[in-house]
């Protein structure tokens, strides 16, 4: 698969002397250095090139390796199970996750903030085990359980050595499909909840993200992911057994593994997820971008800001989305103090024309949150107060040059899918990703695409699919977030006009 390329090498030429190695005869004492300073006499050793007796060389792996495939079997309630292996792989370890098709735009005014508490409630206590146990069991065996809500889905993984694969499944089916919701167990996270919300201004970052789809979205998209402080003076044990009995449904499960046999995990998770109800799937809840302004004075030092556009078909049109995954690795971006070196995106176009350039700028970088069905695509940026008027119209000038024909070199666009393409394989080295991107993409589509479908996509990829992608983004309305000293940021209406004057 990968072939060496010494053949540009040039031998060193040294003046004086030179030393020569030779790989026929190597002169030394019998058991090395260790021996020789023991007294052990010298020996003449064999050469490199003779292979030692008693020693059995594994077979190479062939040039080409056919990427493992994705095995899905559904049960008859719905469930979806769904693993994959390689039989080249020989890690030991194993990645279980639970992925269910609920999160904050399922919420309603009565159980907002429940996907947000339900994230924290996890792996707690069960009708079958006390919390202590459960953490007992997990560290027992070196495993990890994390889980994370988002507004579309919810998810539960599990990592340890594949040996331990029906105690992994058992123990995340358990925490899933049983949970005790303990009052004392619900309030004290509701407390940490308060606190979480207390201490917002130290990620205006994630306030302002929030913000963007609040300003954005009118329904689903437009609910808040973190749950509000009314909303946890609300929430109680049966708000949130009521909202998991609506949503945890069969049909809106799946359960993936990346490491384990799919015939042993079939026969592991059968028994414990075939008596789940099957409920009709409900129809997703519906959002309309509308663009929109929100503005936040706090006590800071820095002005953050945000400059936001649709990306129309979100997921359901993978290539679009595509071409905007491979657009964000163009602009690229990133803070004024970097680690730096080779592969850090200093070679993108927001780092070349804008942090080399502006030492008001702190942080200017281009970040995309893409759904099911519409999605955000924008710039981010912190800078001193009395620059962030000129920072907002350098935002709105790198995403106006962007949708010009001729201001992005062929070049650009190459070292923007190497990028890609890299970062998606890269990625997918990481069992928990793999197992993660097989949840979501079974949930989404109900099959898991192959790799070289993306790879694929990112490859035939041009300069006019950039253009026109960044254009039809444009068109939408603009939605803008500000938070911190706003007082020198411009007006919404002078903002939009940049993208709608003509």
């Amino acid at each position: 698969m990968y072939r060496a390329a010494g053949s540009h090498l040039r031998p060193l030429k040294h003046h004086g002397a030179t030393r020569f190695a030779s790989t026929s005869v190597v002169t030394q004492s019998s058991g090395g250095l260790f021996s020789w300073l023991l007294g052990g006499k010298s020996s003449e050793l064999p050469p490199l090139n003779i292979p030692l007796s008693g020693i059995t060389i594994p077979q190479p792996l062939p040039d080409f390796v056919e990427p493992a495939k994705t095995k899905i079997t559904t049960l008859p309630n719905g469930v979806k199970i769904a693993s994959e292996t390689s039989q080249y792989c020989s890690s030991p370890s194993a990645s279980v996750g639970l992925y269910i098709d609920c999160g904050s735009i399922y919420e309603t005014p009565a159980s907002s903030g429940a996907s947000h508490l339900l994230e924290r409630m996890a792996f707690k206590s069960t009708t079958n085990r006390s919390h202590l146990r459960l953490v007992r069991e997990v560290e027992s065996i070196g495993g990890n359980v994390t889980a994370s809500a988002s507004r579309e889905q919810m998810s539960y993984t599990y990592d340890a050595l594949k040996s331990y694969a029906p105690e992994m499944v058992e123990v995340l089916i358990d925490s899933v499909r049983n949970p005790a919701f303990l009052e004392w167990e619900v309030k004290e996270q509701l407390q940490k909840i308060k606190s979480e919300i207390a201490g917002v201004s130290s990620n205006p970052q994630g306030l302002l993200l929030e913000a963007l789809h609040s300003a954005g979205y009118s329904g689903a998209l437009a609910k808040p992911l973190m749950a509000s402080e009314s909303a946890v003076n609300r929430l109680d044990v049966s708000i949130l057994e009521k909202f998991v009995y609506e949503n945890y449904t069969a049909p809106r499960m799946v359960l993936a593994a990346s490491g384990v046999e799919h015939d042993e995990l079939v026969s592991i998770v059968e028994p414990l997820l075939s008596d789940l109800p099957n409920v009709k799937r409900p129809e997703e809840p519906k959002s309309v971008y509308v663009g929109g302004d929100y503005r936040c004075q706090a006590d800071s030092l820095n002005t953050h800001i945000a400059l936001a556009f649709e990306v129309p078909g979100g997921w359901n049109k993978e290539r679009s989305a595509m071409i905007v995954t491979v657009l964000q690795m163009l602009m690229g971006g990133g803070g004024s103090f970097s680690a730096g070196g080779p592969g850090k995106g200093m070679h993108s176009r927001l780092y070349l024309r804008i942090l080399n350039k502006y030492e008001h700028i702190e942080l200017f970088s281009a970040f995309n949150s893409v759904y099911n069905n519409s999605g955000l695509f924008g710039i981010y940026a912190v800078t001193s107060p009395d620059f962030s008027s000129k920072a907002v119209d350098l935002a709105a000038g790198e995403l106006l040059e962007i949708a010009t024909p001729g201001k992005v070199s062929q070049e650009q666009l190459d070292r923007a899918k190497e990028a890609t393409k890299a970062a998606i394989l890269m990625n997918l080295e990481s069992r928990t990703i793999a197992t993660e991107d097989i949840g979501r993409q079974v949930l989404s589509y109900g099959e898991r695409k192959p790799i070289d479908y993306y790879l694929k996509t990112v490859e035939e990829t041009t300069l006019d699919d950039i253009y026109s992608t960044v254009k039809k983004m444009l068109s939408s309305p603009l939605t803008m977030a500000s938070w911190g000293d706003v007082i020198h940021v411009p007006g919404y209406e002078s903002i939009s006009c940049k993208f709608h004057s003509k």
